[in-house]
């Protein structure tokens, strides 16, 4: 059986690096060995025995060339960073490389007008982890079946990660807008972002995961205080995210068998066929 093959940017990030380990223990892949990254990194880097070499801004055209030469068609993976979301989006859609997009930031909508308008299928999400993908489609099922559930209810929204991390969670947002249609008056101004290391240790977060986790709460209290709600998340690690990307990568494979072009899927659509 022929493997899949397989490019991750953003490398030496570290969760572009803990898909990159998984996916070169994967029997379902080949790893591409480049990475593009942002200026001023190392030419280099030693991922599990494998060198992988860094492709800077400047310089991807060129390479992205050679690689297409040398190695045929592959799935790029992005985990680099919100800063850079909109421009390696259009760069993937202006050279024919489908991707899954695992960074969140950049405007989203512009996105996925790019890919409607490119020749190639895409995966993006604000989440990889199946298990939180799935937790959100049983939300959004019923904001769509009891809408203003909640109705009144106020809501706190507490998102904790890696003091790296530039943006307000994906994740937190998108659950919000189900939560506005189950008639929740909230907005993304609203979140209590936490990055501060030592009130994360306050929190609980263990101190070997301060520089890799995701902890979300959500909390609605009754306008009268006489009942309350919670739906909790806690990721230590990263691990998690590499089996969800992984499976969106051989996901947009196939559709690129398929001749499919032009069209942005989900993370449901990826659970919905492994």
């Amino acid at each position: 059986m022929s493997t899949i093959l397989i490019m991750i940017n953003g490398v030496p990030g570290k969760v572009a690096t803990t898909i990159l380990a998984h996916a070169m223990n994967d029997e379902r892949f080949t790893v591409v060995p480049f990475s593009l990254t942002g200026p001023g990194t190392e030419k280099t880097v030693d991922v599990n025995g494998t060198e992988i070499t860094l492709v800077s801004p400047g310089e991807r055209g060129e390479v992205i060339k050679k690689i297409k030469a040398e190695y045929g068609p592959f799935v790029t993976v992005d985990y680099t960073h919100p800063t850079a979301v909109d421009t390696n989006v259009a760069f993937y859609c202006a050279n024919d490389l489908p991707f899954v997009m695992g960074t969140t930031g950049g405007n989203r909508e512009q996105i996925r007008e790019d890919v409607n308008n490119s020749s190639i299928p895409a995966v993006i999400a604000p989440n990889m982890a199946k298990q939180i993908v799935g937790l959100q489609a049983m939300i959004e099922y019923g904001a769509q079946n009891f809408p203003g559930l909640f109705k009144g209810f106020e809501m706190t929204v507490k998102e904790s990660h890696q003091s790296w991390k530039a943006d307000t969670s994906g994740t937190a947002k998108a659950i919000i807008r189900q939560f506005n249609l189950l008639g929740v008056d909230f907005t993304e101004a609203d979140i209590d972002m936490v990055r501060d290391p030592e009130e994360q240790k306050a929190m609980g977060i263990p101190e070997e995961h301060i520089d890799g986790h995701g902890w979300h709460t959500y909390t609605l209290k009754a306008p009268d205080g006489s009942s309350e709600f919670g739906i909790v998340h806690n990721i230590n690690g990263r691990d998690i995210y590499a089996e969800g990307t992984l499976d969106a990568a051989t996901y947009v494979e196939k559709k690129r068998l398929e001749g499919v072009k032009g069209h942005c899927f989900s993370m449901i659509d990826v659970l919905k066929n492994i």
